[in-house]
């Protein structure tokens, strides 16, 4: 991994995940990119310099918040963008290639209905880039256990697990293999790709309704520092995909959550 992207918002916590993302970086020697997005429509007239003002005070607002975390020596740069946010990663990302993004839920609340945002949301579902959620105010360190979540053993392209890989090898990592067969999977679901068992260190098979509800099961008795599931059509997220947002009945986790990507599954 060389280059992770911080999206910033306007939460007042917002430096408490960039610094997360601080610690990560200088541990795998990384460069970060604060990112905020703006939209200021095409106008004619007095009025064409708007986005070079607007995107002039989202850079000051970035540097606000660069300000108030400790960079331990990581190089960190800015990037704003006018226009959609989805669109706008897709471009920085065609420029100069994230390996990462790290970003926090909507809230660790228990009043608060939503665990991703309809911000959140769209990066995790609506981006092909392996991001980790991390909770607010969680501090950083070693990820000793890795639970590793699927509903099918298929993966077509072993790139999909290099974060995984770039993880456990640096932390010594335990990594476990949670199999959830759900109603109506296929045999084929259950024969896990080679790349995924040369990483593990042991596989449990457990039948549930959905993914998240096998996971449940297993958080506590196995309680990982990091839990990662994949972002396919069939995957994680699938009874969520048509909505950006995430409520926490549906899914919530008070650990770090990687989210891989699979492509054309």
């Amino acid at each position: 991994m060389k280059n992770i992207l911080v999206p910033i918002g306007t939460s007042p916590d917002s430096h408490e995940t960039l610094q997360y993302a601080v610690n990560f970086a200088s541990d795998f020697s990384c460069r970060i990119y604060v990112m905020e997005v703006f939209s200021v429509p095409a106008v004619a007239g007095s009025l064409t310099n708007i986005e070079e003002k607007v995107a002039e005070s989202s850079k000051e607002h970035l540097k606000e918040v660069i300000a108030k975390v400790d960079n331990k020596g990581v190089e960190i740069k800015i990037a704003t963008y006018n226009g959609d946010l989805i669109s706008g990663l897709k471009e920085i990302d065609n420029e100069l290639g994230i390996d990462l993004i790290i970003l926090a839920p909507r809230s660790n609340d228990i009043k608060e209905e939503l665990y991703l945002g309809n911000t959140s949301g769209r990066i995790i579902k609506r981006t092909d880039i392996p991001t980790l959620i991390v909770p607010k105010g969680y501090q950083y360190g070693p990820y000793k256990t890795i639970l590793t979540a699927f509903a099918s053993g298929v993966l077509k392209k072993k790139k999909v697990l290099d974060p995984l890989i770039t993880i456990k090898k640096h932390f010594n990592s335990g990594v476990n293999l949670l199999l959830v067969k759900n109603p109506g999977y296929k045999e084929t679901d259950l024969k896990v790709n080679t790349a995924l068992m040369d990483i593990s260190s042991q596989m449990t098979i457990t039948e549930h309704a959905t993914t998240y509800l096998g996971v449940l099961e297993h958080l506590q008795s196995q309680q990982p520092d990091l839990l990662c599931v994949f972002r396919r059509k069939r995957g994680f997220f699938t009874s969520l995909w048509e909505k950006n947002t995430i409520m926490k009945s549906e899914f919530s986790a008070r650990i770090p959550v990687l989210v891989l990507s699979v492509k054309k599954d």
